[in-house]
């Protein structure tokens, strides 16, 4: 085997110095290599090329084949293309970006605002052309800083749509834009004979290879986190049907402890250095592979997993695209990377000087290679970079007032899947500051988003904004507070801010922790445990909520009439309980319930100096009594399929006689000839069941060609919409009529299949 390189890690060599040699001079077949110490067999480097500052520059800047890079430059041009149509937002930019909608927006800098929405559109076409030419090494310049300047412009515009991958695609696209990814299998290198097939600087490799190390390694450290470590983060994941194996033999308790989170937690921790070696980094492809193939049917993160699957060979040697497109016929080597010539000299490397004779070699130590400014330059930015990013994901002590419970803005810390939120309840008051009025808003009204309820600064931006708007609605000097109750990894639903604070005039500073953040109460934490014991005890048809408060405030909730059974379990402190409508108020001690009445308001005070605990343990009357009905048409249906009926079957229930006709399953005509709402409500149920189980039958090839349809028309409508913009930007508005049909048949989506929507353990009640 050739001896270790840099491809392998982020400091290591590769056979680039021998392909050197033979680039530069052709050495005799009797020279024989220099026997390699036991650092540079391992590591690709010896000791002496960190000595010293120049031993540095002219290792980072030393050739190397362009082979991998130029791979690798395909195929993440290739995914940021197809990720623009979906994840980034082509096919829905006139919902988000829509002219003259009153829409509160989260930019990271408030003087961040959206271009008119078919200027928009021409930016994402921008972005687009330039993901094309990254892939196709088409004026590959002019294209990285197409796509990354509008990308970082999108990314900018909305932080509620942050997270680590799409960080990453940003960072990789800055990367690339200094580099030489043009060298090898582009249109700029069949333009242009000077740059085909030339050496790239290994600080090329070295900086996507720490990069990639960097989401791996540091997104293990942070599993370390005692949540995580104890299986609280993510234990719905184990009850995912990719994790059908390992429930086989084990409880689906420890699958989730030890597969989900101690898996997920091993492999992060060594995934980076398990690819750096030669020995472990098959071993280390076969699980990363099936690692990012799971997470594209766990989560929907877009282009991420495959995204991942492409940085994977960059670990290996740089030239092993020439080794694989190699093996391929003759007759398409033509269309193919090149895998035979030697890659030419590049004036972006440093190399070693030639020796003075033909006969007799100076020992490289004594080489003195020139480096130019581009070299040290290039030197110092490598340092730099990786320093800034092993520093950022731990800066939160700088940036203070984007703490809330977890550190920082999520994306750039690398933190993947460690929390998980639910959100109980969600109340937002105004108060006119002239009339003394107070009223509600629907959570979420003037904004797309849901992620500002988790985090200050997005709150102050969605406050401020709020007192921009009301005032149309005859709210003046309007007043906001927020009552939003969170729970964290399993915790208690408790308040994540004050709700006694008017937000538009509290002061928020991104370098000062956020006074009005309640604290989460991590001292209640081994309740969990006791969680579990409690859920266990109850039956299928109770629901329980496990609520913590601070001294001092109070709860104000409403019973719906379909929760006919509710009470209030007190488990620590005391509480005071006032029933609105009955004007009377109850004393908890711990341990004590009291049953509250459906259809009205009651408030739970905490009033112990200490935080409370307690449950809300209810029945869903009408969902049990639904279900109930549901069961005697499934029984009575069972009895007609096996005849044995006893009694003739009412006119207003033959439809049950049908129910396994395919015409009859498949459609909703007759829907409104059935009187029965029950009945109506139960047939529509059967055929979502029905739809359900087909699609989880269907074949592969049934599966590939529906995911293939559903993606063609999003695409297709990203594109018909940028050419109506572009028509727009360039000729002006068509007559309201055409556009109309424009967008209509932008809008076109494949026929429609009965039982199309997705089946829901819920049931719905809006039809009864």
């Amino acid at each position: 085997m050739e001896s270790r390189d840099a491809t392998a890690g982020a400091l290591v060599r590769t056979d680039g110095k021998q392909k050197t040699a033979k680039s530069v001079s052709t050495p005799k077949k009797k020279d024989q290599a220099k026997p390699q110490s036991k650092m540079e067999q391992i590591f690709g480097f010896k000791k002496q090329d960190l000595s010293s500052w120049s031993s540095l520059v002219a290792l980072l800047n030393q050739p190397m084949d362009p082979a991998s890079l130029g791979i690798f430059r395909c195929l993440f041009g290739l995914l940021m293309a197809v990720d623009i149509t979906q994840e980034r937002g082509l096919s829905h930019v006139d919902y988000k970006y829509l002219d003259g909608a009153p829409v509160c927006r989260f930019p990271l800098f408030n003087f961040l605002k959206p271009l008119p929405m078919d200027w928009m559109y021409l930016v994402y076409l921008v972005m687009f052309l330039g993901a094309l030419g990254i892939m196709l090494g088409c004026l590959y310049r002019l294209s990285c800083l197409m796509f990354i300047t509008t990308y970082w412009y999108i990314f900018f515009l909305d932080k509620t749509a942050w997270n680590n991958h799409s960080y990453l695609y940003g960072l990789i696209g800055f990367q690339l834009t200094l580099m030489d990814g043009n060298r090898y299998w582009s249109l700029d290198g069949l333009r242009r004979p000077s740059i085909r097939n030339a050496h790239v600087p290994l600080w090329n490799y070295t900086l996507l290879r720490t990069q990639i190390f960097i989401v791996y390694f540091i997104a293990g450290v942070k599993k370390l986190d005692a949540d995580w470590m104890g299986g609280y983060s993510m234990s719905y994941l184990a009850h995912h049907w990719l994790f059908d194996p390992f429930k086989a033999i084990l409880p689906v308790e420890l699958v989730s402890l030890l597969v989900v989170h101690g898996g997920g937690l091993m492999l992060d921790l060594s995934a980076g250095y398990l690819l750096f070696f030669d020995a472990t980094r098959p071993y280390a492809m076969v699980f990363v592979s099936y690692f990012h193939c799971m997470n594209s049917q766990l989560f929907s993160i877009g282009m991420f997993p495959y995204a991942m699957l492409a940085t994977s060979p960059l670990f290996c040697y740089a030239d092993w695209p020439r080794k694989f497109f190699g093996r391929f016929p003759a007759f398409l080597r033509g269309v193919l990377p090149l895998t035979r010539t030697e890659p030419q000299t590049s004036s972006s490397c440093v190399y070693p000087e030639e020796p003075s004779s033909g006969r007799q070699r100076r020992p490289q130590s004594s080489s003195s290679p020139k480096f130019r400014f581009k070299h040290k330059l290039a030197t110092i930015f490598a340092v730099v970079y990786i320093l800034e990013q092993f520093f950022l994901p731990y800066s939160h002590f700088i940036t203070q007032g984007y703490n809330n419970w977890t550190n920082g803005l999520y994306g750039y810390s690398w933190d993947m899947m460690v929390h998980s939120r639910s959100h109980q309840h969600v109340k937002i008051t105004y108060k006119d500051g002239q009339t003394g009025e107070v009223g509600y808003l629907n959570p979420g009204v003037f904004t797309q988003s849901r992620r500002w309820k988790d985090h200050g600064d997005m709150l102050k931006q969605y406050a401020t904004c709020l007192s921009d708007l009301l005032p149309r609605y005859n709210i003046s000097e309007p007043q906001i507070y927020f009552d939003i109750w969170v729970s964290i990894n399993e915790r208690f639903q408790q308040r994540i801010f004050d709700p006694r604070v008017d937000i538009i005039k509290a002061d928020w500073s991104p370098f000062r922790p956020n006074v009005w953040l309640m604290p989460l109460l991590v001292d209640l934490s081994p309740w969990r445990t006791k969680f579990q014991e409690i859920e266990n005890t109850l039956d299928n048809q109770t629901e329980i909520v496990f609520i913590a408060d601070f001294p001092g405030l109070h709860l104000e909730n409403f019973v719906s009439e379909d929760l006919g059974n509710t009470s209030i379990h007190l488990l620590q402190g005391r509480l005071n309980v006032e029933v609105v409508e009955e004007k009377k108020n109850y004393s908890l001690e711990a341990g004590e319930k009291i049953q509250v009445p459906a259809g009205a308001y009651h408030r739970v005070y905490t009033v112990s100096e200490v935080p409370s605990c307690y449950m809300y343990v209810y029945v869903n009357t009408t969902e049990s009594e639904l279900q109930q009905s549901f069961n005697k048409l499934l029984d009575l249906q069972e009895s007609i399929r096996n005849g044995t009926a006893t009694e003739p079957l009412p006119p207003e229930l033959q439809p049950l006689v049908s129910i396994d006709d395919d015409a009859q399953m498949d459609s909703d005509s007759d829907d409104n000839n059935i009187t029965d709402p029950i009945l109506r409500l139960f047939l529509k149920r059967q055929r979502r069941i029905k739809e359900v189980k087909k699609r989880r039958e269907a074949s592969v090839l049934e599966r590939l060609e529906r995911f293939t349809v559903k993606k063609y028309y999003a695409i297709r409508r990203g594109f018909l919409m940028t050419a109506i913009a572009m028509r727009n930007l360039a000729l002006g508005l068509p007559p309201i009529e055409q556009l109309k049909q424009e967008v209509a048949f932008a809008n076109m989506k494949q026929p429609e299949v009965e039982g199309n929507e997705p089946h829901k353990d819920e049931v719905d009640h809006g039809e009864l």
